[in-house]
């Protein structure tokens, strides 16, 4: 077996992102605001803005469904950023390891079209990768087996003679690892650093 090119997940992989990060500043109380992000702010409704809504959309329409709720709705777009605590360092560092080896990366990332911007910007290892696939850029969202086909062109168009096979998606979802899978790519469910970086080199990544 031989591969030819490692693509990434980021939420988990590379970046620590949790709406908790914000949401422990503005609701002390821990089974409030878990009763909050579970029912109001939930994880389904910011899958939608990845999936290509657009925030404003999607902040109209929590706000009228939550009126009681306004001021702490608007707070999850209007400081977004605050739920972007930083990188993984150590997924980061064998983001640079691979990088050093001279291995092509590429990303597939569910992440909004209107937030991802913040991240390039600020994330100078980003430019690592010849090419990333946003979810909210292509209103197509993971496990949509559409957009794993989206990323496996942008890859051949680097490497065009490349097979599903010489492909490894790193990824810390199980359901979009099993996805991949189910097209043909190798994949890893990330639990650690240490662990996806052992998987690579079993598959023969030289790193």
């Amino acid at each position: 077996m031989t591969i030819r090119a490692v693509v990434f997940d980021f939420g988990g992989v590379l970046f620590d992102w949790s709406p908790q990060h914000l949401y422990r500043k503005l609701i002390a109380d821990d089974a409030e605001r878990q009763w909050f992000l579970d029912n109001i702010c939930t994880q389904a409704w910011n899958t939608e803005q990845d999936a290509g809504r657009t925030l404003a959309e999607a902040t109209r329409i929590l706000i009228d469904q939550h009126p009681d709720h306004h001021t702490l709705i608007q707070a999850y777009y209007e400081r977004w950023h605050e739920m972007l605590r930083g990188e993984l360092p150590e997924g980061v560092a064998m983001l640079e390891a691979l990088h050093q080896a001279n291995v092509p990366l590429f990303g597939l990332t569910n992440w909004s079209a209107e937030t991802f911007p913040y991240a390039r910007a600020n994330y100078p290892f980003l430019q690592r990768f010849r090419n990333i696939v946003v979810s909210g850029e292509l209103k197509l969202i993971k496990p949509d087996p559409a957009i794993y086909h989206a990323s496996l062109e942008q890859v051949r168009a680097h490497l065009p003679d490349i097979q599903p096979s010489e492909v490894v998606f790193i990824d810390d979802v199980e359901g979009n690892i099993d996805a991949a899978v189910a097209l043909g790519w190798q994949g890893i469910h990330h639990v650690s650093a240490d662990r996806t970086a052992a998987r690579l080199r079993e598959l023969g990544v030289a790193f």
